[in-house]
């Protein structure tokens, strides 16, 4: 696109000369006698670069470089006058001026003010742009980090969310399951139509066949009247069903029905209706395991599980940390601070820290922050478990007894301690207590064996 200047002046002779100069150079030139005038062609016009007066009657061209710097701040304004003062000058550049030139000027020093002027431009320009790919490439739909494993992620929901094949997403809770379901579905064929989320553990299991297919009135105690179900809800869209390991075994007979033909029926109605609905679950439970343990229907898993998208935890991706951190702040807090918003010492506590609550935890742990603290995170903001975690004070916190100590017994207490601790957070589920210890599962069955744990 050719560049568009637009020169004001309230004398005619030096409009003329400025318009002809700037077309012989290959620009397009407009040209305003005052500065009221150039405002309105700024109204109705984009333009690259303003070169304008600074005495005018009426406006000046210093109250029209306000207006220009409040409506179009990336016009680049070139002043002009016969009446130059260092004081102007400075105030015209405190007021976002390019540049300030006084008369009578050669023709090459303006020419060269102006390419200057528009080179700056460009330059910003893509540094904005940069900037926006940056942040695109780091991010999907609201889902933050540039490791490795979340690039993988990326890459697989573009590609799912341009099909309408039923997808699992599996990871830990607070991984950020939701988002990428969310991401799923607003970047594909379905964007314009419902996106529905329910967590499955939520519903109570006496309700959870009504909240799937709705109910006729009467149909049962408590039906007062027809209401529609999540299935409907969703008609045309998708249907995001989180935690989806604690649907009820009987019921999930009646979800894979509807997946397979496309067809449900309300509670107490006797005719069916049709299900146009994507499904996309998600769990933070081993799935695999709970169909060999017959708590999953193994044919309903794989009519889930056409596509899993693997969530790692954040333990997994600790280059994200600070990309995460960056991100919550700026949610946070509306007036940022200038300079680092992170002290390094906070930094490397958290860089270290295994986070078992994962992104969720992170964000919480940036709000409780910046709301005990000032605008900047500091180590001093952070919980002592964070920093003190339970290992080091096992390890560190104890002496040695003047009597001595049996070490190997104190140590294998330590071991079954956080054996026992893996367990209950991960619900049983050996495989990702073996993860959350960082132990192969092969080395987790062994340590659990050698305390008669392995039942």
């Amino acid at each position: 696109m050719q560049t568009r200047i637009l020169v004001v002046d309230d004398e005619l002779s030096m409009r003329e000369f400025l318009t002809i100069l700037l077309e012989r150079e290959g620009y397009l030139a407009d040209a305003a006698e005052n500065a009221e005038t150039a405002m309105a062609m700024l109204e109705t016009n984009n333009y690259d670069v303003v070169i304008s007066d600074v005495n005018m009657p009426g406006l000046d061209g210093l109250q029209l470089l306000e207006r220009i710097k409040s409506d179009a701040p990336d016009t680049a304004v070139l002043l002009v006058t016969a009446f130059s003062t260092a004081e102007q000058a400075v105030e015209a550049m405190k007021r976002g001026a390019y540049d300030y030139i006084a008369k009578p000027f050669k023709v090459e020093e303006i020419k060269v003010l102006v390419q200057n002027a528009l080179e700056k431009r460009s330059l910003k320009r893509e540094n904005v742009r940069l900037k926006q790919a940056i942040e695109e490439r780091y991010s999907f739909s609201g889902i933050i980090g540039k490791s490795r494993k979340m690039r993988d992620v990326y890459t697989v929901i573009e590609k799912v969310a341009a099909s309408n094949v039923n997808v699992l997403i599996s990871g830990e809770s607070g991984t950020g399951k939701e988002l990428v379901a969310k991401a799923i579905h607003y970047n594909g064929l379905r964007r314009d139509k419902p996106f529905v989320a329910v967590n499955c553990g939520a519903i109570p299991e006496t309700l959870m066949e009504s909240e799937f297919f709705g109910h006729k009135k009467g149909s049962f105690t408590g039906a007062v009247s027809d209401r529609a179900g999540l299935f409907e809800q969703a008609q045309g869209g998708t249907l995001f069903l989180d935690e989806i390991g604690e649907v009820p075994v009987q019921l999930q007979a009646k979800l894979l029905r509807v997946l397979q033909e496309r067809r449900f029926r309300r509670i107490g109605a006797t005719e069916e209706s049709s299900a146009d609905v994507r499904v996309i679950a998600a769990s933070n439970r081993n799935l695999e395991e709970q169909v060999r343990e017959g708590n999953f229907r193994e044919d309903l898993y794989y009519r889930i599980n056409v596509v899993q998208v693997q969530l790692p935890s954040l333990r997994e991706r600790p280059e994200d940390i600070p990309l995460l951190v960056e991100h919550f702040y700026h949610k946070f807090v509306q007036h940022p601070v200038q300079g680092e918003i992170v002290t390094n010492d906070a930094l490397k506590v958290l860089l270290e820290y295994p986070f078992p609550g994962n992104v969720r935890e992170l964000e919480n742990l940036v709000e409780r922050c910046l709301v005990l603290g000032d605008r900047t995170i500091t180590r001093e903001c952070l919980p002592s478990h964070i920093y003190n975690n339970q290992i080091a004070q096992a390890g560190n916190s104890q002496e040695i007894p003047t009597e001595g100590m049996n070490l190997e017994a104190y140590l294998d207490g330590i071991e079954k301690r956080f054996l026992l601790q893996a367990m209950e957070r991960s619900g049983g589920v050996k495989k990702r207590a073996a993860q959350i210890l960082g132990l192969s599962f092969r080395s987790f069955r062994y340590r659990l064996a050698k305390f008669g744990m392995d039942d």
